[in-house]
């Protein structure tokens, strides 16, 4: 009837300002790679990885180490050691102090021992989000330091490496951070000593240019990028169109650079095997 057509409608409407705050900030997650809405304890409870696509999200460095340590327990090395400003570079104490803070990091990296299964293992995890994962003095020396302890204990060292590269802010300095390590994982393999490399997502200039591509084992999360230098800069140069699967992990591994993809499931499971494979004692006795 006529007068249905002026009867009142219900029509959806845009939530208020107010009722958007009433939403806790960060409850939900939009995955970037499909656009799944995920509530966050969903995510946590698969490790974050997108349960429709597979996506991995970037953890920070506690994130990777409560993963993958049993009962998440490290016995944390260097932890009074933070970065200063040797070249004076504008901004550079200011940018720390922020990353610091929003990070509760001190510096781009966690490193210590704990066990693995049982076994004991030195590990290093970088963290993206303090600095992108820059390559400073203090990642470069925490790094060694752990190598260095690797080789006295005789435990196995598994990093986590994820960076954009080295530390501008601190020029030659950061720079010289490559050598020095893998000068220090040259000692290493002298000494008979295992390390894992784990490239996670991502992991390009001088890190995957040193360290991250030394391990005897060099494995990494599906579609991590990694290489030296990023692949607008080389289709730049190249002046040629790059597959679009260029830098992944997969890609990587066609090509030679790995020895295998594994999801994060997996991997404490696949670290368990490769640390049993290796014959590694399960005597850890923390800093000892």
């Amino acid at each position: 009837m006529l007068k249905d057509l002026f009867q009142k409608r219900k029509y959806a409407t845009i939530p208020s300002e107010r009722t958007k705050r009433e939403i806790p900030e960060g409850l939900m997650n939009k995955c970037p790679k499909c656009g799944t809405i995920q509530t966050s304890k969903e995510l946590e409870k698969n490790l974050k990885v997108c349960t429709a696509c597979g996506y991995h999200y970037r953890l920070n460095a506690m994130e990777r180490i409560q993963m993958t340590l049993d009962e998440g327990r490290i016995f944390e090395y260097d932890t009074d050691m933070i970065s200063e400003d040797p070249l004076q570079f504008p901004d550079y104490i200011e940018k720390l102090e922020k990353a610091k803070s929003s990070t509760s990091l001190r510096d781009a990296i966690v490193t210590g021992e704990g066990t693995i299964g049982g076994y004991p293992v030195v590990v290093a995890a970088m963290s993206f989000d303090f600095m992108g994962g820059s390559l400073g003095s203090v990642v470069g020396e925490r790094i060694t330091r752990a190598v260095e302890t690797a080789v006295q204990k005789k435990y196995p060292i598994i990093i986590y490496s994820t960076s954009g590269g080295a530390r501008m802010q601190e020029s030659i300095l950061s720079l010289m951070q490559m050598a020095k390590t893998s000068a220090a994982l040259s000692k290493l393999s002298d000494a008979g000593g295992l390390f894992i490399s784990v490239i996670t997502d991502p992991t390009f200039g001088g890190v995957s240019a040193s360290f991250a591509m030394l391990g005897d084992i060099i494995i990494a999360e599906p579609a991590a990028p990694f290489g030296f230098t990023g692949r607008r800069v080389i289709e730049q140069t190249i002046k040629q169109k790059l597959p679009d699967n260029f830098q992944t992990s997969e890609f990587n591994l066609e090509h030679g650079q790995l020895d295998k993809v594994v999801s994060r499931k997996d991997m404490r499971p696949t670290l368990i095997k490769l640390l049993d494979m290796h014959g590694v004692k399960g005597d850890a006795t923390y800093g000892g």
